[in-house]
């Protein structure tokens, strides 16, 4: 399947999707790193920064601590992944000399750049990087001791592309590029009229 743009975009945005076929291959520290020092540059409301990333590269606890809250699904496809990220966001304003720390409205929002400037970064380097919503929060937060001021968005495989005909023959089918909803379904003029 062939993505095409209604519109003139850069080929980073219809080439990058997120394949659930892992290789396992090894992934070097440097190179994970370039993932998030490009999250880091991310747009950020008054510059707050709420992103937050705990990874676990295969084969190491934090590897099995994220892996262990993935629902079934999820386990069966990213157990190949070269490390697996959990995305965290800050939920309150940090707290400042006379200021009382309060709700961040835009703490999920912030977060969700971050973790496309990092999904970016990763396809120009040549790697997968697919986010899931299919974990337990809860046993994920234990897991990792993340306080309850922080949200957890997203866990996020990443590895290189591997063969598909290791995933299930349903997987294997859905193994493509998917496309997106027409500009007429997204975007309107003036009001709310979808």
């Amino acid at each position: 399947m062939t993505r095409h743009a209604d519109y003139p975009i850069h080929p980073q945005f219809t080439e990058r999707w997120s394949p659930r076929a892992l290789s396992g291959e090894a992934l070097p520290i440097d190179t994970l790193m370039s993932f998030f020092e490009a999250a880091r540059w991310a747009p950020s409301s008054s510059n707050v920064q709420p992103w937050r990333f705990v990874y676990g590269l295969a084969g190491t606890p934090g590897f099995d601590a994220i892996f262990g809250s993935l629902v079934p699904f999820n386990k069966d496809w990213a157990q190949k992944a070269s490390a697996l990220v959990a995305v965290i966001s800050a939920k309150n304003w940090p707290a400042r000399e006379g200021f009382d720390p309060k709700p961040f409205g835009s703490h999920s929002f912030d977060t969700g750049s971050a973790w496309m400037s990092l999904a970016l970064q990763a396809h120009q380097a040549g790697w997968v990087a697919h986010a899931m919503g299919g974990f337990d929060a809860s046993v994920l937060a234990q897991a990792l001791s993340v306080p309850p001021d922080y949200a957890i968005e997203a866990v996020v495989a990443l590895g290189k592309q591997g063969d598909k005909a290791q995933l299930s023959q349903a997987l294997q089918e859905r193994e493509a590029p998917s496309l997106r909803k027409p500009m007429a379904e997204i975007v309107a003029e003036g009001r709310f009229s979808f």
